[in-house]
């Protein structure tokens, strides 16, 4: 007599069933898939009947130590089970308490296949180990468990459930772990054993346990010490039918050829080949993720390889040979491509000017080599960045640093702008290779823009507004700095106040009687200078006192008050601080009320007159 539940899931998967129990066994056959799994009763060896998220589930254990599990039943079938396995197979039905308090801290216990979380001793969850692809130490008390998806799932359905595919665990506290091989009753036992992090021996006991890094199928090929740029570091890669393995010294990785979305094989240089994976789920170390895995071969590197597999199987695969005896990256280029079914990406027909496919550039501060490819522009650094043409909304080239230096001038910057929205700014590029990437984008139909003459206009126009300002800072009442009045003030002023050949010796002289020497002997050519600065438009009121005083307040700043910088800084009374400065600032601010002395200062061969009139008129 054969008893059948209807709508019972099988392990993991989505699929809906019917299963049947009979004298010589139980099965279980999918609904879409017509998939079977049948059980021998001679293999069952026991039952439990417990709690889980898809009603209730039949675990039932084999004679080689594995399980399968059937989920979907509802209450009302404990007791027909319970009646029936006891009728045909002899066993009891254990019912397995599951802990419903929702507490997210507890234990964790490696049962066989599955690592369980027990709260209160009883189990909240379990993890098949089975399908953990890599544990990671994301910390120093925190591991980090991924899952890889079932290797039959290839083309998902768009109706499919979500699933998990990663958890954390917070693992403090540090663990005693005792040396392999060491003897327990020794007294030496204590002094070796080592004391590591909680969280480590998490970690190695979920590699153990889940075979991570160990060999659980038949390996096809495997490639020794392969240079990993990104994430860096040597790796030993394994390759088998369903997935490859990279096996490094502190971290393992387990990729499934069906999570592998694009291969390129790129030439770095004249020495170097560049193979690169790109990943739809990417790996990680610690809080950094790797959606691009970079291998770096040389030219010159060759290999001679037999695959472990028969002719037949080699047969299946597009392009794949049974013995190789060429260069290392045409070896693992193949492989990889007939193992994942993917097509390889090769440099196109773009060519830098110095004969490279690809041309270097910065994103952000990150150096790297920026490729043009046929669908693609590539950056690849330690992150790289991949830009499909058919997603460029424009593309603007501009040179931001224009005018300032030598060094700006012989570079330009690119700037993408994607519809998705982000954009990318790749600088420092040589302006050598702009016409050809102008001409390759062109030749691709992307909208292009050029910004780069504007830009120098721009600049441009920019010095001589700062040169404008400069002028009129000059010629206003305001002498910020009088030493530097000569680089300051209009060219007219320039070439007639360095006329006079005494003034070179006055920004250096200190003494007294020099100081006047110099005021007589330039009263001449302050004459003419004044003329020039009446006809520039200055404060016509001071046109007079300009006369006696060596133009007052501006041209005394300039040849005296340029002996003592200090001079310059307070404008408005007290402008020079030497000797006399007092009685010649009163003279200045004094000057315009007594109008009929100023004329005197036509004397200009003797100092001390002008001096003493001077002070006349402030007393």
């Amino acid at each position: 007599m054969t008893t059948q539940f209807d709508r019972i899931y099988h392990g993991l998967t989505s699929e809906l069933g019917k299963f049947r129990i009979a004298a010589s066994g139980m099965a279980w056959k999918g609904e879409e898939s017509e998939n079977m799994v049948a059980l021998a009763s001679g293999d069952i060896k026991w039952a439990q009947w417990m709690r889980v998220a898809r009603g209730y589930q039949l675990r039932v254990g084999l004679r080689d130590r594995t399980r399968e599990i059937f989920d979907g039943f509802v209450r009302e079938d404990h007791d027909k089970l319970s009646q029936l396995l006891k009728q045909h197979f002899s066993i009891a039905l254990e019912t397995k308490e599951i802990s419903v308090k929702g507490w997210n801290w507890g234990v964790t216990d490696f049962q066989g296949e599955d690592l369980a979380f027990l709260v209160s001793n009883k189990t909240a969850f379990e993890l098949p180990l089975t399908n953990v692809a890599n544990s990671n130490i994301a910390g120093r008390t925190e591991v980090s468990l991924e899952f890889a998806t079932p290797s039959n799932s290839k083309k998902p359905s768009k109706h499919a459930p979500d699933e998990m595919v990663e958890i954390r665990f917070y693992v403090p506290g540090t663990h005693t772990r005792s040396p392999r091989g060491s003897d327990a009753g020794s007294q030496k036992s204590d002094d070796e054993e080592e004391e590591i992090s909680a969280a480590q021996a998490f970690h190695d006991a979920v590699k153990e346990k889940a075979e991570i890094g160990q060999v659980s199928a038949d390996v096809i090929l495997s490639f020794e010490e392969v240079l990993v740029l990104t994430p860096r570091g040597r790796y030993d890669v394994d390759m088998f039918r369903e997935f490859l393995r990279l096996r490094g010294k502190t971290y393992d990785y387990k990729i499934m050829y069906s999570s592998i979305s694009k291969l390129f094989l790129l030439p770095k240089d004249d020495q170097h080949v560049l193979f690169i994976l790109g990943l739809n789920n990417p790996i990680r170390q610690g809080q950094t993720r790797y959606q691009y895995l970079v291998m770096q071969f040389s030219r010159e590197e060759e290999i001679t390889a037999e695959l472990n597999m028969e002719e037949e199987e080699v047969a299946k695969y597009d392009r794949l040979k049974k013995n190789y005896e060429d260069p290392t990256f045409e070896v693992v280029s193949g492989v990889f491509r007939a193992l994942s079914g993917k097509k390889i990406i090769g440099a196109g027909s773009f060519q830098s000017h110095n004969g490279h496919p690809g041309i270097k550039a910065n994103l952000k501060a990150v150096q790297g080599d920026l490729f043009m490819l046929e669908k693609f522009i590539f950056f690849v650094s330690k992150q790289p960045t991949l830009i499909e043409l058919s997603d460029i909304h424009q593309v603007v080239f501009s040179r931001l640093g224009a005018g300032m230096g030598a060094t700006a001038a012989r570079t330009f910057d690119l700037k993408i702008v994607t519809k998705s929205g982000p954009e990318y700014t790749f600088t420092s590029i040589n302006k050598e290779e702009y016409e050809g990437t102008e001409a390759y984008l062109r030749d691709k139909k992307v909208k292009v823009k050029n910004e780069m003459m504007e830009g120098e206009l721009i600049m441009g126009g920019e010095d001589d507004e700062d040169e404008e300002m400069q002028s009129v800072a000059s010629s206003g009442e305001e002498v910020p700095k009088p030493r530097l009045g000569g680089e300051d003030e209009d060219s007219e002023e320039d070439e007639d106040f360095q006329a006079s050949d005494s003034d070179s010796g006055s920004p250096t002289d200190t003494d007294s009687d020099d100081s006047g020497a110099a005021t007589a002997s330039d009263a001449s050519g302050d004459r003419e200078f004044a003329k020039a600065a009446k006809g520039k438009g200055k404060a016509p009121k001071k046109k007079a006192p300009a006369k006696k005083v060596k133009k007052g307040s501006d041209e005394e700043g300039e040849v005296e008050g340029e002996k003592p910088k200090k001079k310059a800084a307070p404008k408005p009374k007290p402008k020079p601080k030497k000797k006399g400065s007092d009685d010649e600032a009163m003279d200045v601010d004094e000057k315009p009320k007594p109008k009929p002395k100023p004329k005197p200062k036509t004397k200009d061969d003797e100092e001390g007159p002008a001096k003493k009139k001077l002070k006349k008129s402030s007393e």
